[in-house]
């Protein structure tokens, strides 16, 4: 039961970032606030080292899950990896082939995980986006996943283990998209809506209507406030979609007698008319008592425009919304709602280009910090791509920003900053809100004073002193961010931002720090 009301929560959240006054005492008696940054002597740019790293697994759409002091990665083509840093992925299971042994009885006789979905258009068999919670319940490992062969036609599908790396035995599909009048009835709709269920409203000239429904795919499993289990999906199409999970079986209670939810689908989160919006997920902050929706834009190929966004929500059904207090529909502009974290991008210490970051998750780790986990892509003319994992922080609104580079273990201050601390040059990121293949090159910034010049943009700062919050403006827009003191991928001492603008945009800001 909640006790406690969201502002009374909100103050707690942000007191653990502020000086005690014993501790301001033992500051200020040590000369630690007066004069100079605390953070160290700026690097010059001929000391910039460049670099960056790989890892020796490929996962798409990855989610992770602790279990001891190890880190579970699960995604689509049936991949699994595990590691102990969050870094140095190895795999464990690999490959959509009878060969592999993360399931016993998935590509096996009589495929009936593909039943309705048939082959892929390589001949192939799809199995994406896998997402494994231990049901406390069920006492079992539970994998959610969808099989699919088209943009429409898909199923999301489960599947139990005794141990977390498998084998995993499928036990049922749940959820159909992409039928017609002439194949419906190799789905389960009528046996959850009964035989006599009028079904017009799914279907568009005889076919499924993709403008108005989801495409079953990408599930992701979270539990709310009060301990119910629930499921988001989907993709383009129709929109993100939600349906609660009864944890004693593992299947959908679907809410046939929910006026607020479609009586099979569920609750309609966001989008719809085939905008793009993919690879929901929702992570319950129980600090602040928000629901936060992260999805992402864009085509994933490289030159796509792949990228992750942000809605939040006082309730698990929504309505989610963006910073400016939107929410997502049908709207052809869809590109301006919702945060858009982060983009194609690149730094002065980076040797490569960051192309279109997306199928994303979340997770808060045993010590409290939360991280965001997903796919990256190169700017190297190819479709490779690798996991990343960054660690994700509140703003002083609440929002999540995302640090710029890869954890490595890294903790806010805890005697925070003062206005000096910010000083001297910043190479910054505007992430924009385009869907688009450009770039979004790092531009030096001068920060003095309160006062920030040298780029495109001119404006403002201001630091909560003791504390880690920054709130820039650049030309009226206001952004509320957070410092952060990290090494680089190139292993470059780093102090950074990581701001939320009121228009969408997210800032990211990085000073180079001399090594000691």
């Amino acid at each position: 039961m909640k006790t406690e009301s969201r502002c009374l929560r909100m103050i707690k959240k942000k007191m653990v970032r502020v000086l005690t006054v014993a501790g301001l005492l033992a500051c200020l008696a040590s000369g630690c606030a007066s004069g100079g940054s605390s953070v160290g002597k700026e690097a010059a740019a001929d000391e910039i080292k460049k670099g960056g790293f790989t890892v020796a697994a490929s996962c798409h759409d990855p989610q992770i899950i602790r279990e001891g002091d190890t880190y579970y990665m699960f995604g689509s083509h049936m991949v699994g990896a595990k590691c102990q840093d969050l870094r140095k992925w190895n795999y464990f299971a690999n490959g959509v082939d009878a060969a592999n042994t993360l399931f016993d009885n998935l590509l096996t006789e009589p495929y009936a995980a593909f039943d309705f979905v048939g082959k892929n258009t390589d001949n192939g068999y799809s199995v994406w986006a896998s997402n494994v919670i231990y049901n406390e319940t069920m006492k079992k490992y539970v994998m959610y996943f969808c099989t699919t062969s088209s943009y429409v036609k898909s199923t999301l599908c489960f599947a139990t283990a005794d141990n977390i790396e498998g084998p995993y035995t499928y036990v049922d599909t749940i959820l159909y998209s992409g039928y017609g009048k002439s194949n419906i009835s190799e789905t389960n709709l009528y046996d959850v809506l009964g035989k006599n269920a009028d079904i017009s409203r799914y279907l568009e000239y005889g076919g499924y209507n993709n403008k108005e429904w989801p495409n079953c795919i990408d599930p992701a499993i979270f539990t709310d406030a009060d301990g119910r289990m629930w499921m988001n999906y989907g993709s383009w199409s129709g929109g993100i979609f939600l349906l609660e999970i009864d944890p004693t079986t593992g299947y959908p209670i679907y809410p046939v007698d929910d006026k607020d939810a479609d009586p099979y689908y569920g609750y309609r989160l966001i989008g719809g008319g085939h905008h793009s919006a993919e690879g929901p997920y929702i992570q319950y902050d129980a600090e602040n008592g928000y629901y936060y929706l992260f999805v992402s834009y864009g085509d994933l190929q490289s030159d796509g425009g792949y990228q992750i966004r942000q809605f939040r929500s006082e309730k698990p059904t929504g309505p989610y919304v963006d910073v400016a207090g939107n929410t997502l529909e049908a709207q052809d502009d869809h590109f301006n709602y919702g945060l858009k974290m982060m983009g194609n991008y690149t730094f002065p210490s980076l040797n490569y280009t960051y192309m279109a970051p997306g199928g994303q998750s979340t997770f808060q780790d045993d010590d409290g910090k939360y991280y965001i986990t997903y796919h990256q892509r190169f700017d190297d003319g190819t479709e490779y791509h690798e996991p990343r994992v960054h660690q994700m922080y509140t703003n002083e609104d609440g929002w999540f920003v995302a640090a710029p580079f890869a954890t490595m273990g890294e903790t806010l201050s805890e005697k925070g900053y003062k206005k000096s601390d910010v000083s001297g040059t910043f190479y910054v990121v505007n992430h924009g809100t385009d869907i688009s293949s450009k770039i979004r090159e790092a531009e030096a910034y001068t920060f003095a004073d309160g006062k920030v010049t040298g780029g495109e943009k001119s404006g403002t700062y201001e630091v909560k002193e003791g504390t880690d919050y920054i709130t820039i403006t650049l030309d009226g827009v206001v952004y509320k961010g957070v410092l952060m003191e990290m090494t680089d991928e190139a292993e470059n001492p780093v102090f950074c931002f990581s701001a939320a603008g009121d228009n969408e945009e997210t800032l990211w800001g990085v000073q180079y720090i001399q090594k000691e």
